[in-house]
């Protein structure tokens, strides 16, 4: 049935955009100054987001190949249920409905209200002052208030929702040119900064240091994998999926290393470690303190585009474990108008507003990043028993060098992340785990409504 289907609406730009807008979010605007304070080395953190960013395209690659041999809905969930068994699927899109898109929209949309109420701080202090409300209510209610539109918006039709989508991330990619080319056009910052600063330490400890260091970084290129999740609505998903992921990937990575050049350009090392807001200050360094206003608008901006990326994927992981029977049944649904996921939107929203107005998205995220890396790594492993099953399926150059490197990066930062914070690592391994009894309890209502008997 027409209702039960996802149409392939999206192209190679649409598709490209929504890389390029999952992946460009608070990362690259908030970590470079804590990474300065562990490295010490301005040269060597321009490196390593270097390092990052081939190592998202190893992942780009990989998921190059199996979204055009599986160009369906899900992502992750899809790869891991036909290439291993559902229950690794299901397990992927578990993790994902808990902390992997939902909790990341309610921090995009925090995110955007904490800069927004910098860059306009009369709102705030004018609603406080006339007894309406407080700061942090003021932020939370603006944080709710974004979610609820761009969940209307994406309601109403991945086209819709793509050129809105469209608008947000051409804007926000020029936003950045015109600062990178500003910033380095006013002469007022010193290139001899990369040669200034300490190094991270020697030996195991120094290692160590990268390493963790690297595990932020990757934090800021998650995303490289956004359109395998739209699979079942990109047109042409054997030469689209992969040019999206692989396009997206290249020019996020080009705009990240550039934006960590001018923070150096115009931020002397010392000054510049530990500062969370290392984009206001190096705006506010080259161009003066209007400058910072500006730019956290701008943050405030990407923020807002990343969330948009977020509701439009997430639900279409939702839709396809309850179309495979293991969620809840009304998360199938398509709408007869507009074609999308209506009631997976609807649900996101739900959770995604709960964890702004309960405030322990925090904490959720701490182990996203863990919970999350186990899943990607597994499906590229995937890519062997691909080659074998599927042999005229599409095969991207270069095998089977970017699948090493994205596996071995992988592991050692799970191992790294583990070793840095066993608590909220311990955690996110329990939160998998949860979901095994998760699946057999699914499987079972699915198998009772479709009117088959249980083994006795």
């Amino acid at each position: 049935m027409a209702e039960d289907k996802l149409e392939r609406k999206l192209g190679l730009f649409p598709a490209t955009n929504i890389v390029v807008a999952n992946m460009i979010g608070a990362g690259i605007f908030t970590t470079s100054g804590l990474l300065m304070a562990e490295l010490h080395n301005p040269l060597l953190m321009v490196i390593l987001w270097g390092v990052g960013g081939i190592i998202a395209l190893c992942g780009a690659l990989s998921y190059g190949e199996l979204g055009a041999a599986m160009p369906g809905a899900g992502g992750e969930y899809l790869f891991l249920s036909r290439l291993y068994s559902p229950i690794y699927g299901f397990l992927s899109g578990w993790v994902s409905f808990i902390v992997g898109f939902s909790a990341p929209i309610a921090a995009s949309a925090l995110g955007f209200s904490e800069y927004f109420t910098r860059a306009v701080p009369g709102l705030g202090n004018w609603l406080q002052a006339n007894g309406f409300m407080g700061l942090e209510i003021t932020k939370k209610t603006l944080a709710v208030a974004v979610i609820l539109i761009f969940t209307f918006i994406h309601y109403r039709g991945i086209k819709y929702g793509a050129r809105i989508q469209n608008a947000l991330t051409i804007l926000k990619i020029l936003l950045i040119v015109v600062l990178l080319a500003g910033g380095f056009a006013s002469g007022k910052g010193d290139f001899s900064n990369f040669h200034k600063g300490g190094s991270p330490g020697s030996g195991l400890a120094g290692w160590k240091t990268i390493g963790l260091s690297l595990m932020w970084i990757m934090f800021s290129y998650s995303g490289w994998n956004a359109s395998t999740y739209l699979g079942a609505e990109i047109k042409n998903p054997r030469k689209n999926l992969p040019g999206s992921l692989i396009y997206g990937t290249f020019i996020v990575m080009a705009l990240y290393i550039g934006i960590n050049i001018l923070y150096v350009y115009g931020i002397e090392p010392k000054s510049m470690e530990g500062v969370i807001s290392v984009g206001g200050l190096v705006m506010g360094n080259l161009f003066g303190k209007s400058a910072e206003v500006l730019f956290s608008i701008l943050i405030s901006f990407a923020l807002f585009s990343s969330l948009s990326a977020f509701i439009i994927i997430g639900p279409r992981v939702y839709y396809s474990m309850a179309k495979d029977g293991l969620f809840f049944k009304m998360a199938g649904r398509i709408h007869k108008r507009f074609q999308v996921p209506s009631n997976s939107i609807l649900l996101q929203a739900l959770i995604a507003v709960i964890l702004v107005l309960s405030g322990t998205f925090e904490q959720v995220l701490t182990y996203m990043g863990f919970a999350l890396g186990i899943f990607p790594v597994l499906a590229v492993i995937g890519i062997w028993k691909l080659r074998k099953t599927q042999p005229d399926a599409l095969r991207i150059k270069g095998f089977p060098i970017p699948q090493i490197i994205y596996i071995t990066a992988g592991i050692m930062i799970l191992v790294l992340s583990f070793m840095e914070s066993p608590l909220e690592s311990s955690i996110a391994i329990l939160t998998v785990v949860v979901g095994v009894p998760a699946y057999f309890l699914f499987k079972r209502i699915s198998k009772k409504t479709s009117g088959e008997q249980e083994p006795a």
